[in-house]
């Protein structure tokens, strides 16, 4: 199963991204594309006092990770097709998608890590990096 290491190499892997432990919400670890207007590819998410009591006894525990999908239909399709993605009403209107990090395959994280850096990198870097 994957870990924080994993999500930091996978992230900085990818062009234009840094990690801003200091730049995140509450002082999660962010990964984020470079510079001021840089969004989030993808950072801590722990559960909020707000989403257990949303989720009351089905909320998940352990380490949260949340990334980017292009749509809420890959949105959907991926927490069908990974166990390990979920979803909470604050994310309802945001094509955001939580992940249990010590549930998901490595290569499922590899995979929504490259997704949400495609959905937010600029164009022609996403272009750049598709043709090596």
């Amino acid at each position: 199963m994957a870990t924080w290491d994993d999500v930091e190499r996978l992230a900085l892997a990818l062009p234009l991204v840094e990690e801003r432990a200091d730049g995140g919400f509450d002082g999660w670890r962010t990964w984020k594309i470079t510079g001021d207007k840089g969004r989030q590819v993808v950072w801590e998410r722990p559960m909020r006092p707000s989403d257990l009591r949303d989720l009351g006894d089905a909320a998940p525990t352990g380490e949260i990770i949340a990334v980017r999908t292009p749509s809420f239909e890959v949105k959907a399709a991926r927490i069908a097709e990974i166990p390990a993605c979920f979803d909470i009403p604050h994310f309802a209107k945001y094509t955001g998608l939580l992940l249990l990090l010590d549930e998901i395959d490595v290569d499922d994280l590899q995979e929504l890590i490259e997704d949400s850096w495609a959905t937010v990198a600029p164009k022609r870097a996403v272009k750049e990096w598709r043709a090596t």
